[in-house]
């Protein structure tokens, strides 16, 4: 996982305009555009949006990507997720940068395309997929990223976000055993796209140390404590570990701490 991980990064440091800047406000647009079109002129006109692998299969190819634009409910309560969605990618695309977020939503695409193209190709069930799982999944990181975020839950009781996300992992295991086969599994493959991409810094505080790990954080604070008493006896204030030059000799220069 720590492998994946550290591919992705280089990934999106490597490329870091790869995918779209401003991903959510696209697709919140593109959903908005949509169950507007559904209301003044009936959902079977967004019919043609929905996944289906009978009409990829008949080349109707822009189904795998404009399903994430078909909103999962309506009216004014849609509008407050679509919202609170919007501010939940935008906060992470400004964590991870464009490439990352970007990498992010287009991997929890793949992950739930390809679910639904195996219990296609093996069961022989059309699946009706959403991106409801993939917004959920996105919470999650967000939850990872800013625990103690406060938001108004119903818009109203001020809540911590990681509460929230425990309230959302209960909500996916309750799904997990509410739905049939095989719709009962999408909640699974969204969380596989959440630990692809958060799993080294969820479980990143459970590890064990090899012995010089260990020596090393050990050398380390014993050098700071050398340097401190070297400063506290020194005619100087700061004095640069590379070059060795000190304030009290060179007042001109600007020290700073990586």
């Amino acid at each position: 996982m720590r492998k994946l991980n550290a591919a992705v990064d280089r990934f999106a440091y490597s490329h870091p305009n790869f995918g779209i800047p401003n991903l959510m406000k696209f697709i919140v647009i593109g959903n908005v555009i949509v169950y507007l079109l559904a209301v003044f002129a009936g959902y079977q006109s967004i019919s043609f949006l929905g996944f289906s692998w009978e009409a990829v299969k008949h080349f109707e190819v822009w189904r795998l990507v404009t399903f994430v634009l078909i909103p999962d409910t309506g009216g004014i309560w849609g509008l407050l997720f679509l919202y609170f969605y919007y501010f939940i990618g935008t906060s992470m695309e400004r964590e991870w940068g464009q490439a990352k977020f970007n990498m992010y939503f287009l991997a929890g695409m793949v992950f739930t395309i390809l679910y639904a193209f195996l219990v296609y190709l093996f069961g022989g069930i059309t699946m009706s997929i959403g991106a409801e799982f993939i917004y959920l999944s996105m919470f999650f990181s967000f939850a990872t990223y800013y625990p103690d975020q406060r938001v108004l839950f119903m818009y109203i009781i001020p809540i911590k976000i990681k509460w929230l996300a425990v309230a959302n992992a209960a909500y996916f295991v309750y799904e997990i055993f509410a739905l049939r086969f095989p719709l009962n599994l999408l909640p699974v493959v969204a969380t596989l796209n959440y630990l692809l991409f958060c799993g080294d810094m969820l479980f990143g505080s459970v590890h064990f140390r090899r012995p010089g790990q260990i020596r090393k954080t050990v050398n380390f604070k014993r050098e700071a404590q050398r340097i401190r008493r070297e400063q506290q006896s020194a005619p100087y204030r700061y004095k640069c570990a590379v070059c060795g030059r000190t304030d009290a000799d060179h007042p001109e220069l600007e020290f700073r701490y990586c």
